[in-house]
């Protein structure tokens, strides 16, 4: 037996679907505005995981252009039927307000990492849409209902409805089977067909430190439901000193040596020194993570071994370790005419007209469009932050003109929430290095009247990023070699979703590369290579 420790999925990678296809295992993950859209992981023992696949990643699949900041992608579902993989997805086009204006897609693949389907349209009644393939080869769609009127609970309860695949549609009623416990918020619906019994998987208590998942069953696929006798499956809540908080929202799979296992989304707050423990819990820059706990059954209820929380480490399968090779380089040198899996845009892809790794090669090209603030299009290239301490670090070549132009590294959780260490231009000093920094909407840029002059003959600029735990500081070289740290600490909790206004997003922090044009002139910068270096923890 191995010992799985968790997280599984670090950094941002929430809201977990678990998918077994004989051997194989896999997880579906949010990606929220990021482009492309779903990240899917496969694992031939539960405990090593590699990225294979993003399956949104042409725009008639996905388009998110204008998205609101936390919209996109919610909670996709993957199953395997009929020789195939299905995919079930939310697009969020409006988060603020009495509504949530989404719609929901299917598509699917033969193979986890082939082109996946054009989409097919379901409904657009709520979010988190999940497809149950019951044993008589019918098949039900299951999703929360949104309600938007004043004065009422907007978690009006599960919907079903049967999804008939030639006609490629919902037919017949619609039913709410669950209005879920007194805890409310319930969303995130899984079906599964056990023996005797129809298994109703949610999550309820929101997505943040009140988090829950709740299993009701019943012998009738439309109900009633009765829940669990120890319901809550699982959750942080009771237990504020458990580094696993906000567990909750998961999915269930039985594995091919017959063991059960429960995978999670759960979110790790930063050491909080001096403050106190329950309010507030925490910050997590990280995002919502996945973690995977072990099942046990007893009276036709599963359980979580070790009681209805989430454990660091729990015992693996019977199955031997299968371990992979690492799915990103170090250090990129973008010497691929591919960008690395990890990589990410926001809300659209990027055409050669704004990214290429062909116009110089051996660099990511990136042609300056709209500012950090924009929803529409920035030239902007970003990977999950996904430890406590890391170094990450670039190599750019940039000659504005302009201080409406800029190019350099970001850290950013949102439109509102961001640093950027970038060459501009300022009319007395010629080129220069300037941070500016994105607080909940208020700008500052603490080097005003100290920018660091870039001299006339370096035509590289090296910048890097040191993230350890609470703080994080850029630096930068003129030779590749002699660092210079800029003077201002950046609060890591910051880039969480704990700290946005109005709380309760949904993504994580990243780092990446940008550059912006505001003049439309699109100048480019060239960077030479990016580099994630974790530190070991």
């Amino acid at each position: 037996m191995t010992t799985i420790k968790n997280p599984i999925l670090p950094g941002f990678n929430p809201d977990p679907s678990i998918c077994r296809v004989d051997e194989d295992y896999y997880i579906a993950v949010s990606t929220f505005e990021w482009f492309p859209g779903v990240g899917i992981y496969h694992s031939k023992d539960l405990k090593n995981w590699r990225l294979v696949s993003r399956p949104l990643n042409r725009l008639s699949q996905l388009n998110m252009m204008g998205n609101p900041n936390s919209g996109g992608i919610w909670a996709p579902q993957l199953s395997y039927n009929d020789g195939k993989f299905w995919l079930i997805y939310t697009d969020v086009k409006v988060t603020e307000g009495r509504w949530k204006d989404c719609h929901n897609y299917l598509v699917t693949s033969e193979t986890i990492d082939g082109d996946w389907s054009e989409p097919i349209y379901l409904n657009s009644s709520g979010f988190d849409p999940s497809l149950f393939h019951d044993e008589d080869g019918r098949k039900y769609l299951a999703n929360m209902f949104w309600d938007h009127r004043v004065g009422n609970h907007n978690f009006y309860g599960i919907v079903l409805q049967e999804y008939d695949p030639v006609e490629q549609k919902l037919i017949g009623k619609k039913e709410i089977i669950f209005k879920g416990t007194d805890v409310k918020l319930v969303e995130a619906p899984h079906i599964y067909k056990i023996n005797d019994y129809y298994y109703l998987l949610t999550a309820e208590g929101g997505t943040r430190f009140d988090h829950q998942a709740t299993i009701a069953r019943s012998k009738n696929l439309w109900g009633p439901y009765e829940v669990h006798p120890e319901n809550p499956l699982i959750s942080s809540f009771a237990h504020p000193r458990n580094p696993l908080q906000k567990a909750g929202h998961g999915s269930i799979v039985q594995t091919h040596t017959d063991e059960w296992f429960f995978v999670h989304l759960t979110g790790r707050p930063l050491p909080n020194e001096d403050q106190p423990l329950l309010d507030p819990r925490g910050f997590c820059p990280l995002g919502r993570e996945t973690a995977i706990q072990r099942l046990e059954w007893k009276d036709d209820w599963p359980y979580i071994v070790g009681g209805n929380k989430p454990s660091l480490e729990i015992e693996g399968p019977a199955i031997e370790e299968v371990k992979w090779e690492p799915d990103y380089e170090e250090k990129d040198d973008f010497d691929s005419n591919q960008l690395n899996l990890h990589f990410q845009t926001l809300r659209i892809p990027l055409g050669e007209e704004i990214l290429s790794l062909n116009d110089n090669p051996g660099h990511l090209r990136l042609y300056g469009r709209e500012s950090l603030t924009s929803k529409f299009t920035q030239a902007h290239v970003a990977r999950r932050w996904q430890h406590f301490n890391f170094t990450a670090e670039t190599k750019v070549a940039f000659n504005p003109e302009s201080f409406q132009q800029a190019a350099g590294l970001v850290n950013y959780y949102n439109t509102e929430n961001w640093s950027a260490l970038q060459i501009t231009w300022n009319e007395e000093k010629g080129r220069i290095l300037d941070l500016t920094i994105c607080d909940n909407f208020t700008f500052e840029q603490p080097l005003r009247g100290n920018e660091i002059v870039v001299p006339n003959d370096v035509e590289y600029v090296s910048l890097r990023v040191e993230v350890n735990t609470n703080i994080y500081e850029y630096s930068y070289s003129f030779d590749g070699e002699t660092w210079e740290k800029i003077p201002v600490q950046l609060y890591s909790y910051k880039l969480s979703d704990d700290y946005i206004r109005g709380g309760g997003f949904f993504t994580g922090a990243f780092v990446g590369m940008q550059c912006q044009d505001t003049s439309g002139e699109r100048k480019p910068a060239d960077f030479d290579y990016f580099m994630y270096k974790p530190v070991e923890e």
